[in-house]
């Protein structure tokens, strides 16, 4: 794997935005193999294809690739709001490849992929519509909250331009794919819990540090009026599956 891009005939390309897609999609081509199962390449479907970039030949699992000139902020633009919502939900969506890299080095900074499991409603931003005056008046775009994702969902292949061993994305990969589920709503409070653990600045922490949580999580989940209780049954969800172990008396202690 090479943190640069290679030389393309970008020359027949006008826009900063073709050259950038030609660029990015071409290294992710070229040097990327499959974070699920191993394999040495992934394939690009062709072009204009909705729901996903890149697929593995051997698995089947599919990526969609998001880059930017730049570090990433908060947020990152993507396209309509319904159809975002309907493949997020959907049983076939993508995992997706961040990437953020220089133009003028003409190398990538960071990339990693987050798991399609990691993807839920609350984590998607709807912009306000287009006006009457726009060409594509009504169009309601979205944005993805990068800060809403949890940090065990974010699994670096290359991080400032350093470049992970393979074994350890996979092991990471294998690792928070025990976290999926096909119930949203689970998926939903799972994903949430890990973002009130990463707040939490220590390593270990107490279940009282959770209940600070507790008006936040009844503000995303208005219909359940058992909020600590289920609270408590995500922490045991979460150490069953190794990211947090249990050290009694109320007491945990972060894995990952």
């Amino acid at each position: 794997m090479n943190c640069h891009f290679s030389e393309l005939p970008v020359g027949c390309y006008k826009s900063n935005s073709q050259i950038a897609r030609v660029l990015t999609e071409s290294w992710v081509e070229q040097n990327m193999y499959c974070p699920r199962c191993g394999n040495s390449k992934i394939s690009h479907f062709p072009n204009n294809r909705k729901v996903a970039d890149f697929y593995c030949p051997v698995c089947g699992n599919q990526y969609e690739l998001k880059s930017k000139n730049g570090k990433f902020g908060n947020k990152i633009n993507d396209g309509a709001y319904d159809t975002f919502i309907e493949r997020i939900t959907s049983y076939n969506n993508p995992d997706f490849f961040l990437m953020s890299y220089s133009r003028n080095e003409q190398c990538i900074d960071d990339f990693f992929v987050i798991p399609k499991h990691f993807f839920v409603p609350a984590i998607i931003e709807k912009r306000d519509s287009l006006s009457d005056k726009a060409k594509r008046a009504g169009w309601t775009g979205c944005n993805i909250l990068i800060r809403k994702i949890p940090e065990q969902g974010k699994i670096y292949i290359v991080r400032n331009r350093n470049i992970v061993e393979k074994k350890d994305v996979l092991s990471r990969m294998k690792q928070v794919s025990l976290l999926e589920t096909d119930n949203l709503a689970s998926r939903g409070w799972l994903m949430d819990i890990l973002c009130c653990i990463d707040e939490i600045p220590s390593n270990r922490f107490l279940l009282n540090d959770l209940y600070t949580f507790e008006e936040q999580l009844q503000t995303k989940h208005p219909s359940n009026h058992n909020i600590r209780p289920k609270i408590r049954q995500q922490l045991q969800v979460l150490r069953d599956k190794g990211f947090i172990s249990f050290l009694g008396q109320g007491v945990y202690q972060k894995l990952l």
